[in-house]
């Protein structure tokens, strides 16, 4: 199962005592969660290539939105998609929700697809369904109230047909369903029933570092996509709160969504014989450091949920955090060891059922963004401005204190930056030159960007947006 646009820190069982979770919460406390799983390239389709092939982006090549049909036909051709490595295992194949995939029908080894394009082809046909015609787009990170009710909206379509999956299937062969859900991707619309859960809660405040607190004087590299895309450094406080707000309250909708599905499990027997891994395919800034939206290494857009829940009745461990760093290629692997299937050679990812060491971890974003992770230490680097940026996140994990420019960290900063430029020269040397990272200039004010972005309506469905 996963959602799109997800961060980290939207778990109640996990420590957010504003959010509603029930069985996010369940999956932790019958299960593992991995608290530090990080998306190398916190886009949408370089995250699902990475789940449907188990490399990084780096590795494969998919490191924007726009650069994945190549790879997943060669991959496909070779039998080791995860869909197409489990079809020729005997499983029976099912995607239910959003793919992401170019083509958009293409299926890359999965036996059946049922897309959000398909929602909304029932939604053209039904006539009285018309959904997002509020206007808000998929980047913007305005709040704003669905257009449908609940039952009609595609958290409960999405949920719907993963039922009808559960329930029609072939009883005499093993199963794989993924279902993917849209939300919490923008636009930040959800049902009026889950706005009005949020009333009166009080929302966390947005997080700001020494280095970020003063818009201007913070480095304008790294909020060169928000700029692009969204408004929300001119956002008030309360209208962040109000954002968070509509945030949570589509994350919460999707996780009652989760209980339906729990208990078709339970009620057809399979949730003795059943595994289930819970993931988002990258976070969202959500107005931290002033920044929105994603393919930052920040912590809100590239550190994400990861549950996974054992059949029940088999005496696994319950109840467990694993502190270790995790990745989204890990998913792959583990999946395929859950099916006794041989990971390829080409997957970069571990087993995460298996105790493993402390690793390090690499960035990967637009040939833009990039990051390493080792020995508690975080560097994040953008080419678009030249920035570059120290965290010692054991002693502070919200990324506030700069440690770049501190002479006691000289030596970590040089041996981590020496690093990344090593393995960015192994993996993606088109992003280098002369042995040095291919910079651009920052935008010098927030109007200063080249393009913008909002996210405009898709030309198929008057009322369908990109996604």
């Amino acid at each position: 199962m996963t959602t799109d646009q997800q961060r980290f820190d939207t778990i109640q069982a996990l420590g957010n005592t504003s959010i509603y979770t029930p069985h996010l919460n369940y999956l932790y406390t019958q299960g593992t969660a991995y608290t530090r799983c990080y998306a190398d390239c916190p886009l949408c389709v370089p995250s699902r290539t990475t789940l449907m092939t188990g490399q990084p982006g780096y590795a494969s090549g998919v490191v924007t939105n726009a650069t994945h049909e190549q790879v997943m036909r060669q991959a496909t051709a070779e039998r080791r998609t995860l869909a197409a490595l489990l079809t020729d295992a005997g499983y029976q194949t099912k995607a239910m929700g959003k793919m992401h995939f170019d083509p958009v029908r293409a299926c890359y080894g999965f036996e059946s697809m049922t897309l959000p394009i398909d929602y909304l082809r029932e939604c053209e046909k039904r006539g009285t369904v018309r959904p997002k015609v509020h206007g808000a787009m998929e980047c913007e990170l305005v709040p704003a109230l669905s257009t449908v009710d609940t039952k009609d909206s595609i958290t409960t379509w999405i949920a719907d047909g993963s039922i009808d999956f559960l329930e029609t299937r072939d009883p005499l062969r093993p199963f794989f369903l993924w279902t993917s859900f849209t939300k919490p991707h923008p636009p930040f619309d959800p049902c009026r029933d889950f706005w009005d859960l949020y009333d009166s809660i009080p929302m966390p405040e947005p997080i700001y570092g020494d280095w970020s607190r003063d818009l201007a004087a913070a480095p304008q590299g790294f909020l060169a996509g928000s700029y692009e895309n969204t408004d929300v450094h001119l956002y008030s406080p309360q209208q962040l709160a109000n954002t968070r707000r509509a945030y949570y309250a589509m994350i919460t909708q999707v996780d009652y969504a989760l209980g339906r599905l729990f208990a078709c499990l339970r009620e057809n027997g399979l949730d003795q014989n059943t595994w289930v891994i819970f993931t988002s395919d990258h976070g969202e800034m959500l107005g931290d450091h002033h920044m929105s939206q994603k393919n930052l290494f920040f912590e809100g857009s590239a550190h994400v949920p990861c549950l996974i829940l054992p059949p029940r009745g088999r005496g696994l461990p319950v109840n467990r955090r694993v502190d270790t760093l995790a990745q989204l290629s890990d998913i792959y692997t583990t999946i395929l060891g859950i099916a006794g299937v041989p990971a390829p050679p080409q997957a970069e990812g571990i087993d995460l059922r298996d105790a493993y060491a402390e690793r390090t971890f690499y960035g990967n974003s637009l040939d833009v963004n990039f990051c390493i992770m080792r020995d508690g230490f975080k560097l994040v680097y953008s080419a678009c401005g030249d920035h570059t940026l120290l965290f010692d996140m054991r002693r502070d994990p919200l990324e506030q204190q700069d440690l770049a420019k501190l002479p006691a960290y000289a030596d970590i900063r040089r041996e981590l930056w020496e690093d990344l430029l090593i393995h960015t020269a192994r993996t993606r040397p088109q992003a280098l030159e002369n042995g040095y990272f291919r910079t651009r200039p920052a935008p010098e004010f927030p109007g200063d960007v080249d393009f913008r972005w909002l996210g405009f309506h898709y030309k198929d469905y008057r009322f369908d947006v990109f996604h």
